[in-house]
């Protein structure tokens, strides 16, 4: 941070601050004040006018300090890094300045802007309830939505004394789409006659109708129309009997009206997707996590719709191609992030830290309960805000240990929003390589990588209270991860791997893992090569120069797609982390001498090959017996342009075979059984 200003404020004297420590890592360009937001703004003033970038150990005054900067025209040179609640507000403050020192500078890595989606409503709302109270709703939201009710099995509904809007009978049998974009199949379809007096009574009904839409407020109280419905965006729901749950339904849909943006979540590259290859299906990992459903299949890749993720980042967090990457922010930024982070934390003396991942939402007002009414997160717990905890992937996990921390914790929701299974399986995995190669603590039963489950703060520090510092690497890694996803994970797991405490060469994963290498039995391989044709990730290639079958295990994500095509059935799937494989060059698996025309002398084929196919057919086959089957058999010791050749010159003709034996049928047994008389 040597071209940067750092301000830490000690919030009238509330936070003891170790200038020492933080020294150490913010430079000589340190500033400390005590109240920056008041009798020392101008001193915020100085700092912008100078032209450098600035860094403010506040959150709380975040607008005011945006606002000056604003005047002076220098907002996107201000970074803010919150040091009280995760840090000075806490039993273990006087400690805490490699802490703070850690926050500031994570606080000055950029974060790159991540695309958005735009979405369109015009207002157009779909009521489906079951009773009047569909219709009142209706009519208080007649004022700001185009509003039709739609009523499942009615009863008896009083008729409403001014037909404002539509009020419909119908069930909802199929739901797709999003805000701006429903499209509904209905079933029991009928409109009210008008002559309803005491009640509603409706007409013939039908089924097969459709209604479109751009936003539905359902009121059945029964089964959602849409999987984690409540991360659909234009879908809301509540139950008719609450009241408060009404309201809050009423204020929202009053206002989606009008032109929306929301991030795009997941960067997609189908070209490195290893769903399937030639109708064969292989990885389906981010289809059996998504919880919004809106991933699909679409030929030999996936399709994600944008509209309809809600930036779990399951999918990008299990993918092990990188073709879906999570964009807020992308994975290397995320892990710049952590270097900077714990390179701090390590220079101004800290030891032995414990990473805390955590989302704005859930995590940050749990963390700031505990400063304020608590004891506050220990000294050695550096918490990282993510957009979702579920974007997290191994890749993160493997650059934090090689970075330097002693172990990580994922604060979740004790009612999650939607299934936390891919964070499972992350989570799983970071702990089996990280206790593997040696870091965390001495007692294998503290798991090294771990989730908290609560929704309590207490509880929440009492977890991390409970864990004990463990091993970190003694020379940490200084790399700077830059690209792809799967470029930065492989230099992840390669820098793990080389700043361990304890490295074993090679560590076995449970099946279905998304590394691993592959194991062939050379001696039926044909060198027939469909398995590098159906390879997404070219993992297996071949040579133009001579025929053979090379494996890079760094680039293979356990798809199974080689497996199931190889027509020979010589190659199984070994689920494993093989840290020198990783660092090598591909290996040849097998190579073959190949075969000479023996007219033009080219090479084609493999010579294992060809002798196997004249052993077959010589002898075996009407086409090569005899005199004119030796010139046959020639003919396939050549390439394909010279056998053309041959074909015509020996005036070979596929349909002169000899008269096959006619087949015996029941005449002809009872014609030998009757002498040959069958009259």
């Amino acid at each position: 941070m040597s071209d940067r200003l750092v301000f830490a404020c000690s919030c009238e004297r509330t936070i003891p601050l170790d200038e020492a420590a933080l020294a150490k890592a913010c430079g000589s360009r340190l500033l400390t004040a005590d109240q920056l937001c008041g009798r020392e703004l101008d001193r915020f003033r100085e700092a912008l006018a100078t032209g450098a970038p600035v860094t403010v150990s506040c959150t709380l005054q975040a607008p005011l300090f945006d606002e000056v900067a604003e005047d002076l025209e220098a907002e996107n040179r201000v970074a803010y890094a919150k040091i009280r609640e995760t840090a000075g507000w806490s039993s273990e403050s006087a400690s805490a300045g490699p802490k703070m020192a850690a926050l500031l500078a994570a606080a000055a890595e950029p974060v790159p802007d991540a695309g958005t989606v735009a979405l369109e409503s015009r207002g157009v709302a779909l009521i489906y309830g079951r009773d009047e109270t569909a219709i009142e709703v209706g009519q208080r939201l007649a004022e700001h939505l185009d509003v039709t009710v739609l009523l499942s099995r009615p009863g008896a509904v009083a008729p409403p004394h001014r037909n404002a809007f539509p009020v419909l009978q119908g069930t909802v049998r199929t739901a797709k789409g999003h805000l701006g974009a429903f499209e509904l199949g209905i079933d029991d379809y009928a409109l009210p006659a008008p002559s309803s007096r005491t009640q509603l009574v409706f007409g013939p009904a039908r089924n097969g109708a459709v209604s479109t839409c751009d936003l539905v407020l359902d009121l059945t109280g029964g089964t959602p129309l849409f999987p984690a419905h409540e991360l659909r965006s234009g879908y809301l729901r509540a139950d008719p009997r609450d009241p408060a749950a009404l309201e809050r339904a009423l204020a929202q849909a009053s206002h989606l009206v009008g032109e929306f943006d929301k991030p795009r979540f997941i960067a997609f590259h189908a070209e490195l997707c290893a769903h399937s290859r030639s109708r064969i299906v292989g990885c389906t990992r981010c289809l059996e996590v998504c919880p919004t459903a809106a991933i699909a299949p679409a030929g030999d890749s996936v399709a994600i719709d944008p509209h309809i993720c809600a930036g779990c980042g399951s999918c990008a967090s299990l993918c092990p191609t990188g073709a879906a990457a999570y964009a807020l922010p992308p994975a290397d930024a995320l892990m710049r992030r952590l270097r900077s982070l714990l390179r701090a934390y390590r220079a101004a003396g800290g030891a032995t830290a414990l990473v805390l991942f955590h989302d704005g939402d859930h995590g940050e007002p749990l963390i700031d309960a505990l400063g304020r009414y608590g004891a506050g997160l220990p000294a050695h717990v550096l918490p990282v805000q993510v957009n979702e905890v579920t974007q997290i992937g191994p890749e993160v996990f493997a650059a934090l240990f090689a970075y330097g921390a002693a172990g990580a914790r994922v604060l979740v929701r004790a009612r999650p929003k939607h299934d936390l299974d891919a964070l499972r399986r992350t989570l799983a995995l970071g702990h089996t390589l990280a206790q593997a190669l040696g870091y965390g603590g001495a007692d294998p039963a503290t798991p090294v990588v771990a989730a908290i489950e609560t929704d309590d703060p207490d509880a929440l520090g009492e977890a991390l209270r409970g864990v004990a510092p463990g091993r970190s690497s003694v020379v940490p890694a200084g790399w700077v991860p830059e690209g792809g996803k799967r470029a930065v994970l492989r230099q992840a797991f390669i820098e793990m791997h080389v700043a361990a405490p304890g490295p074993v060469p090679c560590i076995p994963l449970a099946a279905g893992a998304p590394f691993g290498g592959l194991e062939f039995r050379i001696e039926a391989c044909t060198l027939c090569l469909a398995c590098v044709g159906a390879c997404p990730t070219h993992a297996l290639s071949d040579s133009p120069d001579r025929p053979l079958l090379a494996f890079e295990e760094s680039l293979c994500v356990q798809c199974g797609l080689c497996a199931a095509t190889c027509p020979e059935d010589v190659i199984s799937l070994h689920p494993q982390v093989d840290f020198e494989a990783w660092a090598a060059p591909r290996r040849v698996v097998k190579e073959e001498e190949p075969f000479a025309c023996i007219a033009c002398e080219r090479p084609f084929g493999t010579r294992s090959t060809i002798e196997r196919v004249i052993g077959r057919l010589r002898d075996q086959h009407w086409m090569f017996t005899g005199p004119a089957g030796e010139e046959r058999i020639r003919s396939l010791m050549m390439c394909e342009d010279c056998r053309v050749e041959a074909a015509l010159n020996q005036g070979f003709d596929p349909h002169a075979m000899p008269e096959r034996a006619k087949p015996r049928t029941t005449e002809d047994y009872l014609r030998e059984r009757s002498g040959g008389d069958l009259t």
